[in-house]
């Protein structure tokens, strides 16, 4: 397991209570567990949130290098 830097941005970021982070996991999954574990109220955010990892979507278990940039995105209204 090694350190990524999350980034969460509006409704992730006011249950987050923070804009950036760093949280140690391998892969997608371990990284919403410790999201979750820093962060209980992120639960129903995290559920129905896009990940982008360098800038692309991931979804189920990605693995994550190390030093890789995670932003967690919840559905935007609007257009």
């Amino acid at each position: 397991m090694h350190e990524v830097t999350v980034r969460y941005w509006a409704a992730a970021q006011a249950a987050a209570g923070t804009h950036e982070e760093r949280l140690a996991a391998a892969d997608l999954g371990e990284l919403r567990d410790a999201a979750l574990h820093a962060h209980p109220g992120l639960a129903p955010v995290l559920k129905v949130a896009s990940y982008l990892l360098d800038g692309h979507r991931i979804d189920g278990s990605a693995a994550l290098p190390a030093e890789s940039i995670v932003e967690v995105l919840p559905p935007f209204a609007g257009g």
